[in-house]
């Protein structure tokens, strides 16, 4: 090698020598592995990607203002909670007078009773969803205190009869369902018939479901874990509970008393129905009636006489509202137009009170199951 080509060599390496001096940050800039074009399919493809795409120098290292940045999420294990703390938020949140918790959603067997003619909204316009409009609208008038009498706890409305085999509970489900219906309300049905319990039944719910006797003697202490959230939005059920030999107590207690005050109290908007047992035959229907406000009496056409109905109403207080509601009308032969649409037992059968009524109501409702299904 010449002079000239050593000393050219030597004034090469002490040109780069004085550029990393001057230049001292070079050597952290690293060449960017992907354009911002592709880049941006990368991270598009795989977010996972985020620790690496950091490490190799491809997001910016300066600070950024968060108010600067529009949707700015938390990633990684923060935006896990922080989802759940707000999915947690949104199930717990109950707005007032809604009527919908946290209970699992027990969707109503709305097939069959529509053919069974109960109001549902599967048929809105049918007939007899017509006559509960008019039938009801007396009733929210009471509420509103705006009919002929006013009266307390007019949102609780016990619906009875002075027999069995009249329509009552028929008749308690269909305003139940009917009132559901209205805007401005929410519904509690309350299966009082605590022997029965037909009122759960025809709406599908198995009659052991704890319910309004387990929480007067105490089985259950929040009434939250008893009530039944329907598929009707701003419907929901009490069912009558496990039987228990000392009902009547139970419900002429304390509890009970508070229990009302508080169903009746506790939302504006809330309309109680109480499918009570018949007047003439128990002694909790009497006793449920000097709690409620309004009186729904079904009298059975051409079946209810005239003297059961007299002395079925002795057992009402004078201060009650009490409507009569004429159930099991026949079709006029020259109308086009009616009704029949109560169901019962038979008048004249007794009412079948005892610890073995429900199990024979489940079997016979069973053995009718199998014989539809052939």
């Amino acid at each position: 090698m010449s002079i000239i080509e050593k000393a050219i060599r030597k004034l090469e390496k002490e040109k780069g020598r004085d550029t990393l001096l001057k230049e001292p940050n070079n050597t952290s800039k690293a060449k960017p592995k992907y354009t911002d074009e592709k880049l941006s399919e990368h991270m598009a493809v795989d977010s996972s990607h985020e620790e690496q795409v950091s490490a190799s120098g491809l997001t910016s290292t300066a600070p950024v203002d968060d108010a600067k940045v529009p949707n700015n999420r938390p990633s990684g294990p923060e935006a896990e909670n922080a989802e759940q703390k707000q999915s947690v938020s949104s199930q717990d949140k109950v707005e007032p007078g809604n009527l919908r918790g946290k209970t699992k959603i027990h969707n109503l067997p709305l097939k069959e009773m529509t053919e069974k003619g109960i109001v549902t909204p599967q048929k809105p316009g049918s007939h007899i969803a017509d006559e509960f409009r008019a039938i009801k609208r007396p009733i929210l008038m009471n509420i509103d205190q705006q009919g002929a009498s006013i009266v307390q706890n007019a949102n609780l409305i016990m619906v009875t009869s002075a027999l069995p085999g009249e329509g009552k509970t028929f008749s308690a489900i269909n305003l139940a369902m009917s009132l559901a219906s209205e805007q401005d309300r929410t519904v509690l049905l309350v299966d009082a018939d605590v022997t029965k319990a037909n009122a759960a039944l025809e709406l599908g719910i198995n009659d052991d479901s704890p319910g309004l006797i387990d929480y007067l003697e105490g089985a259950e202490k929040d009434l939250s874990n008893v009530l039944i959230q329907t598929s009707i939005p701003k419907l929901k059920v009490l069912p009558a509970g496990h039987l228990h030999e000392n009902a009547t107590e139970l419900l002429a207690s304390e509890n009970m008393k508070r229990l009302m005050q508080e169903l009746s109290d506790r939302y504006s908007d809330r309309v109680i129905v109480f499918d009570s047992p018949p007047l003439l035959i128990t002694t909790e229907a009497a006793v449920l009636a000097n709690l409620v406000g309004q009186v729904v009496f079904v009298v059975a056409s051409e079946q209810s006489s005239k003297e059961a109905v007299e002395d079925a109403i002795e057992y009402i207080g004078n201060d009650k509202i009490i409507g009569l509601l004429l159930n099991k009308v026949r079709k006029s032969p020259l109308s086009k137009i009616g009704y029949g649409y109560g169901y019962g037992y038979g008048y004249g059968q007794g009412y079948g009170y005892g610890n073995g009524y429900r199990e024979k109501t489940r079997q016979s409702r069973a053995g009718k199951a199998q014989v539809d299904q052939q």
